[in-house]
């Protein structure tokens, strides 16, 4: 019993948790409730271990929570975070069992200024997805032998020559066309949307690089304008984009025909190797020198063949000659005895059409209909003649064997008047007794007068 005098159920029939499955359950319940989130905060409590990880606390006006940062994921921090800097981390909500403290595990962490950035940039990507202005059916093949590739960067920048440095080096002899612009600042989208509306008014060019080098996320915001987007959509020439670093990912890489990591990775992906097709086009030749070797071979050995075979033509002639003639005859043949089979033909198959027409089908119906009404006549005629015959029969039977029969051969039935018992024998009855005698036609009441036995 209880204190409060309520039965309670036996320890044993309980399901007691322990206090380990207990936090492992609710990490699992708040993990699988929870997608990656943002979360905005200010850095306090930081802490670095040896193990390389990263443990600190986010905090606002009113509260905080604890954050591990592992050293696989800070490994690729842009920055050094320190107490005080206001940061934009997205993690995974969890508990850490040992202590059983909720935390958060932070996959992705950044400076947040550059936070608003990076919400504005999903903002604009998700829309633009969901308008289809991403999806791959409209991405354009690249040519495989451009020959003239056009560029939209800054003329002074790094990536300009990069990809004339990969380009010469792949491709000499292709022709590029640059196309100056800015690529930071106010300016920068608006003339490259203006500089890629060109290329397409001009086009002169088989495939366009849009290039920039690497920087922070506000360095690289011109290539994140919805215009541009839209822009690099609405080009007839194909585009490719070679925009900061292999981490680095803006809209207009979404919305190009192919994304590069980097401007040089961008002029290869569009230039063949020469190096390349020089060893292709010579394992060509080699290839089809062996086979047109092989080819005039064969046709050699067929020439010998061919020879050998005409060493009598005009026996040839004369034999192809008589095969002519026979063809033309069988031909002939054919010719005349085509129009009569085709009559032969014709008419089985009219008469084919005639009986299944519904009015043959109908009159055959009606003649079976007919016949089978006489036999089912007949038979029943014989059936009743057959049961007659057999009751005749079985009357004359009876008749042989019935009283009645016996009566109209002279005999008679006698009973007793007075008890109506059958009279047998003489001695059955007295003198003056009266009798009553049944004949085949008609009954007798009689008087005995005299009697004798044996």
């Amino acid at each position: 019993m209880s204190s409060d005098g309520r039965s309670q159920a036996p320890v044993s029939l309980k399901d007691v948790y322990t206090v380990s499955r207990l936090n492992l359950e609710v990490r699992s319940l708040i993990e699988s409730s929870y997608p990656p989130i943002w979360v905005e905060g200010e850095v306090s409590n930081l802490a670095r271990p040896r193990s390389g990880h990263i443990y600190f606390s986010l905090k606002d006006d009113s509260c905080q929570v604890r954050c591990a940062m592992f050293r696989t994921r800070n490994r690729q921090l842009e920055f050094d975070p320190e107490d005080g800097m206001q940061v934009l981390a997205n993690a995974r909500v969890s508990l850490y069992p040992e202590r059983g403290e909720f935390q958060l595990i932070v996959q992705y962490m950044e400076e947040a200024g550059a936070g608003a950035l990076r919400r504005a940039f999903e903002a604009l990507k998700l829309r633009l997805a969901a308008e289809g202005l991403f999806e791959e059916a409209k991405k354009r093949p690249l040519p495989e032998f451009p020959a003239v590739i056009g560029v939209v960067t800054s003329p002074t920048g790094a990536a300009l020559r990069d990809i004339l440095h990969v380009i010469q080096r792949r491709h000499p002899g292709v022709k590029v066309v640059i196309y100056p612009v800015p690529v930071q600042g106010a300016q920068a989208a608006p003339e490259i949307v203006r500089m890629i509306g060109v290329v397409g008014a001009r086009n002169d060019c088989d495939v366009l690089i849009v290039a920039r080098g690497g920087g922070s996320i506000e360095d690289l915001w011109a290539f994140n304008e919805e215009q541009l987007a839209r822009a690099i959509r609405a080009c007839p020439v194909p585009v490719v984009t070679g925009i900061g670093h292999e981490v680095d990912f803006t809209i207009a890489d979404f919305a190009a025909d192919r994304r590069a990591p980097t401007p040089s990775a961008a002029a290869e992906l569009v230039t063949p190797d020469v190096r390349h097709l020089v060893i292709r086009i010579g394992s060509s030749r080699q290839r089809l020198t062996t086979l047109m070797a092989a080819l005039i071979r064969n046709q050699r050995e067929n020439l010998d063949r061919l020879s050998k075979r005409l060493l009598l033509p005009r026996r040839r002639l004369l034999d192809l000659t008589q095969r002519v003639d026979e063809l033309s005859l069988r031909l002939n043949r054919s010719a005349r005895g085509a129009p009569v089979s085709r009559r032969a033909a014709l008419a089985a198959l009219n008469a084919r059409l005639a009986a299944r027409h519904p009015a043959s089908q109908v009159d055959l119906h009606r003649a079976r209909q007919a016949d089978l009404r006489r036999r089912l006549g007949d038979l029943a005629r014989r059936r009743l003649s057959d049961a007659r015959a057999r009751v005749s029969e079985t009357t004359r039977a009876l008749n042989s064997i019935s009283p009645i029969g016996t009566l109209e051969r002279g005999y008679s039935i006698l009973t007793r008047a007075e008890d109506g018992a059958l009279v047998s024998a003489a001695e059955s009855v007295k003198r003056g007794q009266r009798v009553h005698a049944r004949l085949a036609k008609g009954e007798l009441d009689l008087t005995v007068e005299e009697k004798k036995s044996g």
